[in-house]
């Protein structure tokens, strides 16, 4: 019983789509190699055709072009597998080879050509492209601003009142001292 999990991505919508593929769906998978092309007829997408980018075994480890077997531990210094903090660095990581197998659970595909149906339509997503244009996006920063002034205007109103009290408060005190003193003499 074989399953992967299908991560779609569509780089004309900018959008990527998960689906999971088990048994009859899943053996036209088994053997193909990362760069291959795919038709998606043979899971339930018709008119599709995807390219193999990459994918991940059941531990996690991402398939790299280019290695043979299940998995080897390579020297890297770029590339799938590895984020280096800076330029020349080189570290020892574990990557699985470039052909699909069963133990592989997540396989990464582009679309290379388009099918009669959209994919949000295949998969039942619905599009909330509402692209706002460059006024209305300037429009709201003014209103944002605006209401940040008058807050900050009130605020600060607010702050200075208790002041004056405060400093009225101090003179009161004085006097009441003051006539304390001349009530002793």
């Amino acid at each position: 019983m074989v399953s992967f999990k299908l991560c779609i991505s569509d780089p004309s919508a900018g959008k990527t789509f998960q689906k999971e593929v088990k048994d009859n769906q899943a053996t036209p998978f088994l053997g193909l190699n990362i760069g291959e092309t795919i038709k998606g007829d043979s899971f339930e997408i018709d008119g599709y055709e995807f390219e193999i980018t990459g994918g991940s075994d059941y531990c996690g480890f991402p398939m790299r072009k280019g290695i043979l077997g299940l998995r080897k531990r390579i020297t890297v210094y770029g590339g799938v597998g590895f984020k280096g903090d800076s330029k020349g660095i080189k570290k020892r990581k574990t990557v699985c080879g470039h052909k699909i197998h069963e133990r592989i659970s997540q396989i990464n595909l582009k679309v290379t050509k388009q099918g009669t149906k959209k994919l949000n339509e295949i998969f039942g997503v619905e599009d909330k492209e509402k692209k706002e244009t460059k006024e209305d996006v300037k429009e709201q920063k003014t209103e944002e601003k605006k209401e940040k002034e008058v807050k900050e205007r009130k605020a600060e109103e607010k702050k200075e009142e208790p002041k004056e009290h405060k400093t009225d408060d101090k003179k009161e005190h004085k006097q009441a001292k003051q006539h304390k003193e001349e009530k002793k003499d």
